[in-house]
C-alpha cells in the first residue's frame, strides 16, 4: 500500500538558489513517514510511550531534480520487511503540479527498546508492509 501526503515548500526549506536544500528533503521524507505509520495502526509516538523507538539505520537517495519556493510536494510511502529486524521505506517526492520526480529514496529502519537495544519489529509494524 502507499500513503501519500502533500507539503508546500516554504523559504526557510530553500538554500540561496531558491531551490530544496538537500538536507531538508530528509525531513518532508520523516514527515512522510510519520504520517504512514499513523495512518496504518498507531502513531510513532504511541510506539515510543509503549518502549519500541523506530529508527533510521540507512538511507539512500538520489536527487533528481529540485523543488523550489512555492511547490507542492507529494511524498510517496510505501513499507517492506527486509528482515526480522529491518524494515524498509521506498519514497518518492514528485512535484503535485507535474508529477515531476524530485528525490527517489530507501529509508531503513530498525527498532530499538528503551535501553537502545535492537529489537524485532513488532508485529504491529511488520503488518504495515504491503
Amino acid at each position: 500500500m502507499e500513503q501519500r501526503v502533500s507539503f508546500k515548500v516554504y523559504y526557510e526549506d530553500t538554500d540561496s538558489l531558491g531551490v530544496v536544500y538537500y538536507a531538508n528533503y530528509f525531513k518532508f521524507m520523516e514527515r512522510g513517514r510519520t504520517e504512514f505509520v499513523g495512518a496504518h495502526g498507531r502513531s510513532v509516538a504511541q510506539w515510543n510511550a509503549e518502549g519500541v523507538l523506530v529508527v533510521v539505520h540507512s538511507v539512500q537517495a538520489q536527487f533528481k531534480k529540485p523543488a523550489v519556493l512555492g511547490d507542492i510536494i507529494d511524498v510517496v510511502s510505501s513499507f517492506s520487511v527486509v528482515s526480522a529486524y529491518r524494515g524498509r521505506f521506498t519514497q518518492r517526492l514528485t512535484r503535485a503540479a507535474t508529477g515531476e520526480l524530485c528525490v527517489d529514496a530507501t529509508v531503513d529502519i530498525v527498532c530499538l527498546d528503551t535501553n537502545q537495544n535492537l529489537i524485532e519489529l513488532p508485529a504491529g509494524l511488520r503488518e504495515l508492509a504491503s
